[in-house]
């Protein structure tokens, strides 16, 4: 990663949700190797370039299936899908995001999971900024 501060983009969703998008390759791997905790939920655009997006887990609440669907369509918006349509978006506990050695920045591997298919939106969410 570069000596400059990791570019993590923040969302909040209804309900006070957090959800975090990175801006680069360099950022993605921070966010998922170093930001995201075990039960946060970790998205990305199935097999299309796009940032790494972590949907943060409350101590004491599970997300619904809207604010899932709602954190799928931020990393299908942060993706090369923006302005397709319907899109699949792979979903998993961010426990389950590894990052081999060698592999390029930006690389992970992922199991378990599934796949949402979600139109990329970011509407509902509002814009804030992070303080990682």
């Amino acid at each position: 990663m570069s000596a400059s501060r990791p570019r993590i983009l923040a969302y909040e969703l209804p309900g006070e949700w957090t959800v975090l998008a990175g801006a680069s390759d360099e950022d993605n791997d921070y966010l998922s190797m170093v930001v995201a905790e075990p039960n946060d939920w970790w998205f990305h655009a199935d097999k299309l370039p796009g940032s790494h997006v972590v949907l943060r887990v409350k101590e004491d609440e599970e997300p619904g299936a809207e604010t899932i669907r709602q954190a799928a369509a931020i990393a299908a918006y942060h993706s090369k899908a923006r302005n397709a349509g319907i899109t699949p978006v792979h979903c998993i506990r961010a426990r389950y995001v590894s990052k081999p050695r060698g592999v390029k920045t930006g690389t992970v591997n992922v199991k378990h999971g599934r796949t949402l298919k979600v139109r990329p939106d970011i509407s509902f969410a509002v814009r804030k900024k992070w303080a990682g």
